[in-house]
């Protein structure tokens, strides 16, 4: 199991950068061999579903994920979404937190929690680096693209 944090800042007002984050299918379009499929209806909120598939054909990971905590920012406060991974190989959770920042842009905190089933305690640091590599190239690329 592993356990990281990515820190952002964007020049985005933060429910910009929030709309960014967490509009489920943009993230097929920044992570490679990625497909996710919302299985709820809109809009997201506490319950909603989704599930990723990276991969190709039958070599893929299935990772279903459920919405747990949704509270998007307002002038009040920020935001915070936490995503439970609910998989039979992917276990863990993630959030992605959205506040101000300085001058007026947005701070983004992503932090994650990995558990990849069968997968030994050796390879961590492997997952650890790979994770923090995909997700904080996702992360750069969503709060880039409109």
């Amino acid at each position: 199991m592993v356990n990281f944090s990515l820190e952002r800042r964007a020049p985005l007002p933060v429910g910009e950068a929030w709309r960014r984050l967490t509009e489920w299918p943009r993230h097929s379009d920044v992570v490679p061999l990625t497909r996710i499929t919302v299985v709820t209806p809109a809009p997201t909120r506490v319950g909603t579903r989704f599930v990723v598939r990276s991969g190709f054909g039958p070599i893929a990971l299935v990772d279903p994920m459920e919405v747990t905590v949704w509270c998007p920012p307002t002038d009040a406060g920020p935001g915070l979404c936490r995503l439970e991974k609910r998989g039979r190989f992917v276990r863990g959770w993630a959030e992605i937190e959205v506040r101000p920042g300085p001058g007026g842009r947005a701070w983004v905190v992503w932090r994650e929690e990995v558990d990849v089933r069968l997968l030994p305690g050796v390879f961590d640091g492997v997952l650890e680096g790979a994770a923090r590599a995909v997700f904080g190239r996702a992360v750069n690329r969503l709060l880039r693209r409109a």
